[in-house]
């Protein structure tokens, strides 16, 4: 069994904001990174929360991230704008195209936003319900570019040629509740692995192979040299999917894409292809509401499965999670945690400065 510790969401927080401010970031900056992860790490999402911050800290010291810098508009239209992240933290350069996008959306009905050379955006979910609380639907496109971007193997491949490469939509809900669809188009995000691996577990059948296209549940595979790849989820499914999220946030936008990672640099990218739409532009807001409710409660009356289990729409399994975390405390394997202390004594602080999270 992993050796698993529960830590209070606030200590994680403090922490997260302690390392990212001594690697450079200003103190908004570094309330952002650690809100993001630690949000991700409530949702249910380990992948994408503390997990990350050792490689933030090494990618900020190789010059693969600069902190502090923030989004600017390289070109707009009427329908679209193109945003520029300059390789700043995706955290900020996520939010700032998206307050972009919402205004241009509330005033004219829709926008087209396209965003180039952020560092990684992190939950791409956070920017779909972003525009969600502001009453929008939004769908997003996401492609990763960089020299260790490509970790899966196109549907009847044997060797790693695309990225995770995630989709994410929302609808708003009145509440809060919204629907929220956040996924990699392989069959787990990179993270997934990145975590298992730290936990010291075997992966399930249909993951992964090995560098000689072979299936195989070592986690390390991803991570040799030659790697081996995941899967797209659905077989072919998700690697139509995974190639037009690199087609649609890569060719289309000018961002770039698969083909040319193995001879880019360091330095990983996201790039971001998303449509915001007010529904109050379209028709009656009321009415959308309406059979939006109409969908979610039809779908949600078949019969479930299982005993006592229950059909769950995108978004409901994350609010379980985020509850569940608050009041228990965060699941934190012992090596992500000396993997954080390490970052964190590669920029001057000691453990002790960090002070010992107590346990939830």
């Amino acid at each position: 069994m992993p050796d698993l510790r529960r830590f209070a969401a606030a200590d994680l927080l403090r922490t997260v904001r302690m390392v990212s401010a001594a690697a450079g970031s200003d103190d908004a900056e570094a309330g952002l990174i650690a809100r993001r992860l630690v949000d991700s790490n409530l949702a249910g999402h380990d992948s994408h929360g503390v997990v990350r911050l050792p490689r933030y800290v090494r990618d900020v010291r190789n010059g693969g991230v600069i902190p502090n810098r923030h989004a600017t508009i390289a070109l707009e239209t009427e329908a679209l704008v193109v945003i520029d992240g300059h390789n700043g933290f995706g955290q900020v350069i996520g939010g700032e195209a998206m307050a972009i996008g919402i205004d241009r959306a509330k005033r004219r009905g829709a926008c087209v936003l396209a965003l180039r050379r952020s560092a990684h955006l992190g939950r791409i979910a956070d920017w779909a319900e972003m525009a969600a609380e502001q009453g929008l639907a939004s769908f997003h496109f996401v492609n990763v570019t960089g020299f260790t971007a490509n970790r899966v193997a196109p549907f009847g491949g044997t060797d790693a040629r695309l990225a995770t490469n995630p989709i994410a939509a929302a609808i708003p809900r009145p509440g809060g509740d919204h629907v929220i669809l956040d996924m990699a188009t392989s069959i787990v995000a990179e993270g997934k692995i990145a975590v298992a691996a730290n936990r010291g577990v075997a992966t399930p059948d249909g993951w992964l192979i090995d560098p000689r296209g072979q299936p195989t549940r070592d986690p390390a595979v991803l991570y040799t040299d030659p790697p081996g790849a995941l899967l797209p989820f659905g077989g072919h499914k998700g690697f139509g999917l995974a190639l037009f999220c690199d087609l649609f946030a890569g060719a289309l936008i000018g961002a770039g894409g698969c083909a040319s990672n193995g001879e880019r640099r360091a330095r990983v990218e996201n790039n971001m292809l998303a449509m915001i739409v007010d529904p109050a532009a379209i028709g009656d807001y009321q009415s959308f509401e309406a059979e939006v409710e109409r969908i979610l409660a039809f779908v949600k009356a078949s019969p479930p499965a299982e005993t006592h289990g229950a059909v769950l729409t995108p978004g409901e399994p994350e609010r379980a999670s985020r509850a569940e975390r608050l009041a228990r405390g965060v699941p934190l394997e012992a090596e992500t945690w000396r993997q954080i202390l390490a970052a964190a004594q590669s920029v001057g602080l000691s453990p002790a400065s960090l002070g010992e999270p107590a346990e939830a």
